[in-house]
């Protein structure tokens, strides 16, 4: 490898934004230009971190499950050398405090990335993978977050508008806000 995995302080590329404009997919392709150059990094997405049914009693919004299943997935990438970490939910913008707990001491630089889509947009892009009985519920919620997220990202996220460029252009925008 041209990028040796274990110097350098730990790095973690945040790509949040509503259900539909695209963080999963843009994070796996994002993953895709990395290793085309060479650079080590791991892909966590963070949605399969609290599926857990019933939610802990003392958890309800399993936030406490989140944390502690990224630091162990964490744990075991940081011991095979890794430093930089592409991670992708809905609100991980607005958790760089639990990524500091779960990641563990020492510094750590953080890239915010939050997508955005227009409402059609991500309406014809949810109806497509939505094909069950809970797209209303996706649509409505995608909407109360990214009017959130809008609100709440923290100062120097970086916006990145996904409508009418393909997962490629957007993958480049987001690994060119990193810097890696």
């Amino acid at each position: 490898m041209n990028d040796s995995s274990t110097t350098g302080p730990r790095q973690v590329l945040l790509i949040g934004g509503g259900s539909g404009v695209g963080k999963t997919t843009v994070g796996w392709e994002v993953s895709v230009l990395l290793r085309a150059r060479d650079v080590a990094h791991c892909v966590i997405e963070g949605d399969m971190l609290d599926q857990v049914h019933p939610a802990p009693a003392d958890d309800p919004a399993r936030s406490g499950v989140t944390e502690r299943n990224l630091a162990a997935v964490w744990s075991n990438y940081a011991e095979l050398g890794h430093h930089r970490l592409v991670y992708t939910n809905t609100v991980s913008l607005l958790e760089v405090p639990m990524f500091r707990r779960a990641l563990g001491p020492g510094p750590l630089r953080f890239t915010l990335v939050l997508l955005t889509a227009g409402e059609e947009v991500v309406r014809e892009r949810l109806a497509r993978r939505e094909t069950g009985s809970q797209l209303p519920a996706h649509i409505e919620r995608s909407r109360r977050m990214a009017a959130r997220l809008a609100a709440e990202a923290p100062d120097g996220t970086v916006r990145v508008a996904t409508d009418g460029l393909t997962v490629a252009q957007v993958a480049a925008r987001v690994a060119a806000a990193a810097a890696w």
